[in-house]
């Protein structure tokens, strides 16, 4: 269960940089901001 959760956050990092990078070419700050939030989320889900 723990390797369950480990690759669900590293799945929602990737996902949220992926937005990121995408999302640069245009700058909507609002897209950005939800990119954002995704990675932090993938990052407590690692850390807890």
């Amino acid at each position: 269960m723990k390797i369950l959760k480990k690759t669900f956050g590293v799945c929602l990092v990737g996902f949220g940089l992926g937005i990121l990078l995408v999302l640069f070419l245009p700058a909507i700050w609002w897209l950005i901001l939800i990119g954002i939030i995704v990675i932090s989320v993938g990052m407590l889900w690692l850390l807890c």
